[in-house]
């Protein structure tokens, strides 16, 4: 249930005030009894601040467009600069001894 900020014109009694949505507005101040009780205009309890979280959010699909056009896409730079690895690429170097030298 939102909360609404109340105002008296009459004697400046403020009051916030727990109602749901169908509640019809109080109009009669709890303070004076004068039926100048007015809802007041007040800003929104939260902030979306941010790049925007549906456009990272979301994973998987390609129902948007990525956010920089012109920046490669990461997955494909990845496997590129990348050369497969093979069995003689991970197999251990063997070093031969050398010959004695000036004997």
């Amino acid at each position: 249930m939102p909360i609404y900020a109340y105002k008296c014109e009459s004697c400046g009694f403020a009051k916030d005030v727990l109602q749901k949505m169908s509640d019809s507005p109080l109009e009669v101040c709890p303070s004076c009894s004068q039926a100048s009780f007015k809802k007041q205009l007040t800003a929104a309890g939260f902030q979306l601040k941010g790049s925007g979280w549906y456009a990272t959010d979301f994973k998987g699909g390609s129902s948007g467009a990525p956010s920089d056009p012109a920046a490669p896409d990461k997955g494909a730079a990845a496997t590129e600069a990348t050369p497969p690895t093979t069995k003689a690429d991970t197999a251990p170097a063997v070093s031969t001894p050398s010959p004695p030298s000036g004997a």
